[in-house]
C-alpha cells in the first residue's frame, strides 16, 4: 500500500519532519525493487535513531511511531487547528481539507509496521511499537495533558470522521502548538521577529506553599481569576522588600491557573522593544497571557521603559483583552529618581514634568501590591511551617535559636532567608 504523504495540504512543515519523511519513505519503499534492501535498511535505521532520540526526550512509550504522529498533529499550528482552538469546530471548506489530510494520517496509524521487519528480516518495529521507558522518564512530567489517551483514541479511530471528532475536541480543550502544550515561555529575538521558546523546568510552587501574605495573595487571585474568566482585570505591580515572595507568588499563580488557559511569557527589560512583536504573536489566540517582568527597575539613563508605557496604556493600538502585565520590583517607583529631578532647576526647565515622567510608569499598573519584610515573630512562624513541611525534627527552642543566628549572618528577615535556613538544615541530614 502506497501512502502519498506529499498530498497533505494543511499539515505540512511540522516539527521534526525528518522523522516523518524517513519512516514514511521506508513504509512506501520497503518492497520496492527500485532500491536494494541495504539502502532501505540504512534509511530505516536512520529514521529509527531519530525517532527513539525524540521519543526519549519527550518520554513517549508504547507505540513510538503513533506517539510521534500524535505529537505532530497537536503541535502543528495550521489554519484548521487554530480555528478549532478558537471556535471548536470550524465551518466551511477547510473541514474537507482537514478530512483529506486525516485519511492520510489514518493510513499511517493503521499500517502494520511488523510487515517491514518480516520483509527486511530485522527486529526494529517490534521494539518501537511496544517501547518501555526508563524510570527517569516515568518520574518526569511530560507536560501534555491526556497524551497517552489521545494516542490510543487516534490509533483505534474507525474512520477519518471519528479521527476528526477526536482531534478537534482535543484542540478545543487544550489548544494547539507550543502555546497550547506549555505553561511559560522566554523570548528569542531574530532580525525582524521573535520566537517564543517553552520553559519546561518551572518551579512547582503553589499559593498554599507560600506562608503568610494572605491579603496580598487574595488580591492577586481575585485579579487573575477575573482575567482568566474574561472579565476586566488590572496590570499588577508586586513591589516591596526583597525575599518576600513576590516572584514566587507570580509563579504560583501560573501553576494554579494553567489549567484554566493561563500562559506566561517572561520578558527582560532589554527586550522591551520586542513587546509589540510579542503581542502580535499572541493577541488572536484563545489563551490568557501574562507578560511577566521580574525585578523590574530602570536607571536614570535607561529609556526603554517608554516601550512598556506605550504598551500598557497610551499607544495607538490598544492592548489586547487576553494580555496583562505582571511585574515585580523592589521599588514602588520603577524608574530611579534623583534629588536633582526636584531641586536642580538648571538640569531641566520643567522640573515637575521630569518627575511626572518617571512616576508615570508605575502609575500605569492598576493594581500595586505591597510586600514588606516580616517581623521577627512572622519570620519564626515561616521557619516553623517550613520545618514541619520538610519533617525537620528539632526542638522548637533550638530551631528558633538557630534561625535567629542564621538570619543575622545571612540577609535579614525574609521568607527567602527562612527557606535558605531550611535548605541548610536539610543539607546537614
Amino acid at each position: 500500500m502506497y501512502i502519498n504523504t506529499n498530498e497533505l495540504i494543511l499539515y505540512k512543515h511540522f516539527h521534526r519532519s525528518d522523522i516523518f519523511e524517513d519512516i514514511s519513505w521506508v513504509i512506501n519503499n520497503y518492497q520496492s525493487k527500485a532500491f536494494s534492501k541495504e539502502n532501505v535498511k540504512t534509511r530505516l535505521y536512520e529514521g529509527l535513531h531519530k525517532l527513539i532520540e525524540f521519543s526519549v526526550d519527550h518520554c513517549f512509550d508504547g507505540n513510538l511511531f503513533h506517539s510521534y504522529l500524535t505529537y505532530v498533529l497537536i503541535t502543528n499550528e495550521n489554519a484548521f487547528a487554530r480555528a478549532c482552538e478558537i471556535s471548536g469546530k470550524p465551518s466551511g471548506t477547510i473541514n474537507d481539507l482537514a478530512l483529506s489530510d486525516f485519511r492520510i494520517f489514518r493510513k499511517l496509524y493503521d499500517f502494520d509496521l511488523s510487515l517491514i521487519d518480516v520483509v527486511l528480516q530485522v527486529q526494529c518495529f517490534s521494539i518501537v511499537t511496544s517501547y518501555m521507558p526508563s524510570d527517569i522518564c516515568k518520574n518526569r512530567n511530560k507536560g501534555i495533558p491526556y497524551f497517552k489517551e489521545l494516542v490510543n483514541n487516534l490509533s483505534t479511530s474507525e474512520n477519518e470522521e471519528s479521527f476528526y471528532a477526536i482531534l478537534t475536541e482535543f484542540y478545543r480543550k487544550f489548544g494547539v502548538g507550543l502555546l497550547g502544550l506549555n505553561k511559560a515561555f522566554s523570548v528569542i529575538h531574530y532580525e525582524n521577529d521573535i520566537k517564543l521558546k517553552p520553559i519546561t523546568n518551572i518551579e512547582s510552587v503553589l499559593l498554599n506553599d507560600l506562608v503568610g501574605y494572605e491579603a496580598q495573595k487574595k488580591e492577586l487571585v481575585m485579579n487573575t481569576e477575573a482575567f482568566v474568566q474574561g472579565r476586566k482585570a488590572n496590570n499588577v505591580l508586586l513591589y516591596g522588600d526583597s525575599g518576600t515572595g513576590k516572584s514566587s507568588s507570580v509563579k504560583a499563580i501560573l501553576n494554579e491557573y494553567y489549567k484554566h488557559g493561563l500562559r506566561m511569557i517572561e520578558v527582560y527589560k532589554y527586550q522591551m522593544k520586542d513587546l509589540p512583536l510579542i503581542i502580535g504573536h499572541i493577541k488572536y489566540r484563545k489563551y490568557k497571557f501574562i507578560i511577566y517582568m521580574d525585578d523590574l527597575s530602570f536607571e536614570d539613563h535607561e529609556t526603554d521603559y517608554k516601550y512598556l508605557k506605550a504598551v500598557i496604556e497610551g499607544g495607538l493600538e490598544a492592548k489586547p483583552e487576553n494580555v496583562l502585565i505582571y511585574a515585580t520590583s523592589n521599588r514602588r517607583h520603577i524608574i530611579r529618581e534623583k534629588w536633582s529631578d526636584k531641586n536642580d532647576r538648571d538640569d531641566d526647565l520643567h522640573t515637575n514634568d521630569t518627575v511626572q515622567e518617571k512616576l508615570s510608569l508605575s502609575a500605569r499598573f492598576g493594581l500595586p501590591i505591597l510586600y514588606i519584610a516580616p517581623s521577627r515573630k512572622e519570620f519564626l512562624h515561616i521557619v516553623k511551617v517550613l520545618a514541619d513541611k520538610y519533617r525537620i525534627n528539632i526542638p522548637e527552642e533550638e530551631l528558633y535559636l538557630e534561625a535567629n543566628r542564621w538570619e543575622l549572618r545571612n540577609g535579614g528577615l525574609s521568607g527567602r532567608t527562612a527557606q535558605h535556613f531550611i535548605t541548610y538544615l536539610l543539607g546537614k541530614k
